[in-house]
Order: C-alpha cells, then structure tokens, then sequence
C-alpha cells in the first residue's frame, strides 16, 4: 500500500512539474527582462490576457521566441518588432502612435471638446430670459 501511494504520488508531482515553464537565464536581468515582456505581450487567442498569464500554445510559442531571442542578445524593441512583424499590432498593449492610432487615441477627446462647445454655443444663442414675473417671486 505504501508502495502504491508513493507511485500514485510521484505522478501527481511530475505532472505538476511538467506543467511549468522552466528557463534558465544567465543572469537576474535576463530573467527580470522576460518577465516584463511576456507581461506586456498579449497573447493573440485569449481575450485581453499576456502571454505570460496564458496557457494557450500560441502563447507558449511566442514566450519560446522571446527567450530564444532574449538568449541570443536581443533589445527589447528587436523582440517586439518581430512578434508585431509576426502577430500583428494586436500583440501590443501599447501600440505605436502612428496613423490611425491617433484617431483612436484623440477622437474621443476631439469629439468631447465639439460636444462642449455645441452645447456653450447653442445655450448662449437660446439664453433664457427671466421675465418680471419671475423676478418677483424671487
């Protein structure tokens, strides 16, 4: 019987173990490095979530390809450049400001400061006037 729970124990661990990504960097700031580009990559299949929080295989894909990269001397923005060239913009959570990401960026603020002055102008115009009988009541 305790032969069987040993058993029946190692295979839980192992599977538990298989589970997570094992990397090894070469120094603390490789490692801190990775962390914080698979933080900010999102990962293409899974709504709104980062490479590194996915279990997706996309997902495990591009964490190989920033490591690999990451391993081979690699500035962050080679690394991004080439997810983006490979995945698209959507893998950034904070795009270039270039094109239509201004309009995207400023519209509403553009939009909101119409809306304002449409609404100073067109009061101004149509003012309410206070009549005397209203003023007596005041």
């Amino acid at each position: 019987m305790k032969k069987l729970f040993a058993v029946i124990s190692f295979l839980l661990a192992s599977s538990v173990y298989g589970s997570i990504d094992l990397y090894e960097f070469r120094s603390e700031l490789d490692r801190i490095r990775f962390e914080s580009l698979t933080a900010e990559l999102r990962c293409p299949k899974c709504q709104n979530q980062a490479i590194s929080d996915s279990d997706a295989p996309i997902a495990q894909d591009m964490k190989d390809i920033v490591y690999e990269m990451l391993m081979a001397d690699k500035s962050d923005i080679e690394i991004k450049d080439y997810l983006v060239a490979r995945y698209g913009e959507f893998v950034l959570y904070s795009p270039e400001m270039t094109g239509v990401n201004y309009v995207l960026w400023l519209g509403p603020f553009v939009l909101l400061f119409l809306v304002v002055t449409i609404a100073i102008v067109v009061v101004r115009r149509n003012g309410v006037e206070v009549s005397d009988s209203e003023e007596s009541y005041k």
